[in-house]
């Protein structure tokens, strides 16, 4: 691969853009782009076919999305999948209009169904139902999946999607109402100690088992696709390894100093029992991840403690 390549990186503000972004630039890359969702409205059609003719970009990494959690998805499902399916369908498209042969498309393990045989295999798609808390977000992700592979099946295009497990890492969302588990435990436990170590209340019971995966290693992932050409249109991309999100919350509060109490508040919903992928594609083509959680969890509290004044808030 070319490193003056022009590649798009579509939501590089975002924790998994920025992070591409990152990693690219460090591997010798000098022709990215950009558009923050000020300059550039990606559920605008017309917006982002006037960028493209413009731009003419090579490649193009979506990573651009509408995230949030439980309590997110349940609140907002028209926006979450609506705002997710615009945005997808018009950079698959624009992509595929203008004759851009390599595009990575970005989803999220929750495509998969709720009681799917664990670990996840990539095979394992459309064979069930989807956790109805977060179906929208899923749905829409499922149906930018299958427009690559159609593009790929149709046109013979090296448009390939990753599924990353749950991402954490530096330029995360810590807000409380939108935010994924762990920014917001971290969050949680971080305040709590500063006020005296007050107890921490939790959704759940603690039992559901969760796969983490430091936001750097996603952005190797990336660059791993860009740089081969993957044999197969879907990819797991994760660590292997889970753990109860109880034990998830004590190593945050370890890491973050808190020492109070964590209550569970067994009244809201656990979500899916378990969500642990098969990554055997994506080990046997060379790819693994590098950063252990502890390391990981570290190395975000420090960026959250570094940037306190300015955590990312979305506002649904």
């Amino acid at each position: 691969m070319n490193k003056d390549i022009k590649i798009y990186i579509a939501g590089h503000n975002g924790m998994v853009g920025s992070a591409i972004w990152r990693t690219l630039t460090a591997k010798g890359y000098t022709n990215l782009i950009g558009a923050s969702s000020k300059e550039l409205d990606l559920r605008n059609q017309q917006a982002v076919a006037a960028f493209m003719a413009k731009e003419k970009p090579e490649v193009i990494i979506d990573a651009a999305a509408k995230v949030g959690g439980i309590l997110a998805n349940n609140n907002f499902p028209y926006q979450f999948i609506m705002e997710n399916m615009q945005i997808q369908n018009n950079l698959i498209d624009t992509a595929l209009q203008s004759g851009v042969e390599k595009f990575i498309f970005l989803g999220s393990s929750c495509i998969y169904p709720k009681l799917a045989p664990q670990p996840l295999k990539e095979e394992y798609l459309l064979t069930g139902p989807l956790e109805p808390t977060n179906e929208w977000y899923a749905i829409a992700k499922i149906t930018g999946v299958k427009a690559c592979e159609a593009i790929r099946k149709q046109f013979g295009k090296d448009y390939v999607s990753l599924m990353p497990t749950n991402l954490y890492g530096t330029h995360d969302n810590f807000d409380l109402t939108s935010s994924h588990v762990l920014p917001a435990m971290m969050r949680k436990f971080h305040e709590a100690k500063e006020n005296n170590n007050a107890p921490v209340t939790l959704w759940g019971s603690g039992t559901p088992m969760r796969e983490f995966l430091f936001v750097d290693d996603m952005a190797q992932a990336v660059v791993f696709a860009l740089e081969n050409k993957l044999p197969e249109y879907l990819y797991n991309v994760g660590t292997g390894e889970d753990l109860t999100i109880k034990d998830l919350a004590e190593t945050i509060q370890k890491i973050t100093g808190h020492e109070g109490e964590i209550i569970w508040d067994a009244s809201k919903p656990d979500g899916t029992p378990r969500k642990l992928m098969d990554i055997s594609k994506m080990h046997a083509l060379g790819w693994k991840h590098q950063v252990l959680l502890e390391e990981g969890i570290q190395k975000t509290y420090d960026w959250f403690v570094a940037n306190i004044q300015n955590v990312k808030k979305i506002t649904l």
